[in-house]
């Protein structure tokens, strides 16, 4: 379960009774279970049962409409520009290297669009929506199953449940098209909306973008997808009832001996999630100054001296390591050499330098290398992941430790050649 399917808003301003159905039964008993599990997370989490740290997002929407088949949204099937907050979270809030339900939750709100509760003086229009998302399958039957994930970037994030329209039931799904380079609040994350019938194609509809919020990384917010739905959706009462028991428990305050019991137990704060887990990294403290450090950086042509697979080079760009320079090395032991080069893609002179390191066939990396600087010592940390070829294809759980061992190997030698005065 995620946060994402159970919120933890009030449940004032929903509307009618919970009505039943053939199959109620079975929803009603499955929603009352689920209830009664939040009762017993909310024991060990007060605040927040599930989904317990997030980071805030902010963005917009772009709907492209859906002229050649109408989803029946009305909401969906109207171009348009929405203004969006959002909030990423991992459900059971697991270390980052274990797999985790990934969940997105959005306010979506429409231009003249006014805030929940009301609208606001000077503004008309309809209020905003919230649509949330977790990480499932994107084909059948997967689209209905909700599956952990590493990060976003092989994750497909869907409704789960369908919204009722006026041309029946639709998903709505989210596929990751660009990510920032080291967390989802350093940069801007890129994402395609769909929708789709219940065993139908999905159909692209729209772009969301969304970059990190002003601070606090965590938002206050609170999603209520049954009080706040999108304009002409309607949700179906077997998913109400499966539902709304687990938002009212969430949403009740913890007996006060939990909350004292927490308070008494000085629980650390919980470190705010990146969202992403795209980059093995590695660190290493080492007993020399950043400026002999970045010497040897910044010298192609010793490339081959640290770096744990290069093994010559051949020629290096005048000037190295500025944004877009190249050096020319080759990868392998010979007789079985091939020769690639490694581009600069971003550099910080004496702290940062990201690169691209190509070695097709096994195809290219992106590597982020900074440098901490600590009066006579360094920190000295490489943070790297396959981005395109046969590499990327390796599972992350198994390309993660081939790459951190290769690391470690290389900061090695990077503070043996630092200490020996290398590039000086």
């Amino acid at each position: 379960m995620t946060d994402h399917l159970v919120s933890d808003q009030p449940a004032a301003g929903r509307a009618g009774p919970i009505g039943t159905t053939a199959g109620g039964a079975l929803s009603t008993t499955a929603g009352g279970a689920f209830a009664g599990m939040f009762r017993l997370l909310k024991l060990a989490r007060p605040d927040r049962p599930i989904h317990p740290d997030g980071v805030g997002l902010a963005g917009d929407l772009a709907r492209t409409g859906s002229p050649g088949e109408p989803s029946g949204l009305d909401w969906l099937d109207q171009p348009g520009t929405d203004t969006v907050e959002a909030r990423f979270s991992r459900s059971a809030g697991l270390p980052q290297n274990l797999p985790d339900i990934l969940g997105l939750a959005l306010r979506v709100t429409p231009p003249g669009g006014h805030a929940p509760g009301g609208p606001a003086a000077g503004f008309a229009g309809p209020g905003p929506a919230d649509v949330l998302f977790a990480s499932t399958g994107w084909r059948l039957p997967g689209r209905f199953l909700l599956q952990p994930k590493l990060d976003v970037a092989s994750a497909t994030l869907t409704t789960l449940m369908p919204y009722r329209g006026r041309k029946g039931p639709v998903l709505l799904g989210l596929r990751t098209e660009q990510l920032p380079d080291a967390s989802l609040a350093s940069g801007e994350w890129i994402l395609g909306l769909y929708w789709a019938r219940p065993a139908g194609q999905w159909h692209e509809c729209g772009e969301l973008r969304l970059r990190a919020a002003p601070e606090p990384r965590d938002t206050p917010l609170r999603f209520d997808p049954l009080a706040n739905q999108p304009p002409g959706t309607q949700t179906y009462a077997w998913a109400r009832r499966l539902r709304e028991r687990s938002y009212l428990a969430a949403q009740q305050p913890a007996p006060a001996a939990v909350v004292r019991s927490a308070a008494a137990a000085g629980n650390p704060a919980r470190s705010t999630t990146t969202g992403r887990n795209t980059m093995s990294t590695v660190s290493q403290l080492f007993n020399s100054p950043a400026a002999d450090i970045w010497k040897v950086i910044a010298d192609g042509w010793l490339y081959s001296g640290w770096v744990v697979g290069a093994s010559r080079i051949r020629a290096v760009d005048d000037t190295w390591p500025q944004a877009g320079s190249r050096l020319h090395h080759s990868v392998g032991a010979w007789p079985l050499v091939i020769n690639d080069s490694t581009q600069v893609t971003g550099v910080e002179p004496g702290k940062s330098l990201e690169l691209v390191a190509r070695g097709w066939p096994m195809g290219e990396a992106k590597v982020a290398i900074t440098l901490e600087d600590r009066g006579d010592q360094c920190l000295v940390t490489i943070a790297e992941d396959a981005i395109r070829g046969p590499g990327k294809r390796v599972p992350k759980v198994l390309r993660d430790p081939a790459i951190s061992v290769r690391n470690r190997e290389t900061l090695k030698r990077l503070e043996l050649m630092a200490a020996g005065g290398a590039g000086r």
